[in-house]
């Protein structure tokens, strides 16, 4: 049996890539695991922010696309830059064990993001991380940050940026967490829907691939995945809106917490619902819809400038 995996070719997509071959390799020892390299529109696009070119599905097109066209088996993406939205035919097969979802703050001046001075200059691309920062610190100077995470800590090392945000799973895959200063609590900054996650993608009459891989699947890690993707997908948001959810399992409850804003994180709708775990889709879009009956409606009719 061979398994095709489609991938990016930045070292992050490619470790994911190699990780994932490896656990296939684990239960299947005689397995043969091919990585196919693909470049996406938004691995090109590195000087404008996600929100104004079209956000997190440019990082997947390409891959679906040659999915579709049997040319991959399967693909491997961190599930935060998954739309909630499958072409026809393709979806998620299997969520693998969740890794730490919280976001990192990187500095070489400062230890924590309370040392940096009034107007330092602090990057993110992310509206999520911008709207919560500006909650707390609305005395920085936030600016854009593209480019993989290489990419990322070399303009932080040139003096461009005085701190940066980068999400804690990926710097711990990379082996990178010895550049960490301060790690983000939930309660100070909430990660971004599914973060942490990887997601594994296939076509769903490819029922050979689809069992195979299912082996990978984690059963917590899919319950709060689902809860925090029937968030996402209730408020039909994307890179566009400053929005974040974050679960939690004790016991026989799950806990979700969700977070919307609007661009100046001035009007902020954040809330909590819980309820049993075999209800986690129920759970996610019922607090999305609390805080759209909270005030949260009228912010992303501004933003995206249509009813909701």
């Amino acid at each position: 049996m061979k398994i095709r995996i489609g991938t990016r070719k930045s070292k992050l997509a490619l470790w994911q890539a190699n990780y994932i071959a490896s656990q296939l390799k684990k239960h299947y020892p005689d397995i043969q695991v091919e990585l196919v390299k693909i470049v996406t529109k938004g691995d090109k696009i590195l000087d404008v922010p996600l929100a104004k070119v079209g956000g997190k599905g440019l990082f997947v097109k390409e891959i679906e696309e040659a999915m579709l066209r049997n040319e991959i088996d399967i693909a491997v993406h961190s599930l935060k830059d998954v739309p909630t939205y499958f072409p026809e035919g393709l979806g998620l097969v299997a969520i693998t064990e969740r890794e730490d979802p919280r976001d990192a703050f990187l500095s070489v001046k400062y230890s924590s993001i309370d040392e940096m001075p009034e107007g330092a200059v602090l990057g993110t691309s992310s509206l999520r991380r911008k709207a919560q920062i500006m909650l707390k610190r609305g005395d920085l100077e936030i600016r854009d940050l593209r480019g993989n995470v290489d990419t990322r800590i070399r303009k932080l090392e040139e003096g461009q940026y005085d701190g940066i945000i980068l999400a804690y799973a990926g710097l711990k895959r990379l082996g990178l967490e010895g550049k960490v200063r301060q790690v983000f609590e939930p309660d100070f900054m909430i990660p971004a829907v599914a973060q942490g996650f990887l997601g594994i993608e296939a076509r769903l009459d490819d029922e050979e691939t689809r069992k195979i891989v299912s082996v990978l699947n984690h059963r917590e890690s899919e319950i709060r995945a689902k809860a925090e993707r029937a968030f996402l997908k209730t408020l039909e948001g994307g890179c566009q809106v400053p929005l974040a959810a974050y679960s939690e399992i004790d016991g026989d409850k799950l806990k979700v917490t969700g977070f919307v804003s609007d661009l100046e994180g001035k009007r902020v709708f954040r809330d909590s619902m819980e309820g049993p775990p075999e209800e986690a889709e129920r759970i996610g879009t019922a607090l999305a819809e609390k805080l759209l009956d909270m005030g949260a409606r009228e912010v992303l009719q501004e933003i995206y400038g249509e009813g909701l």
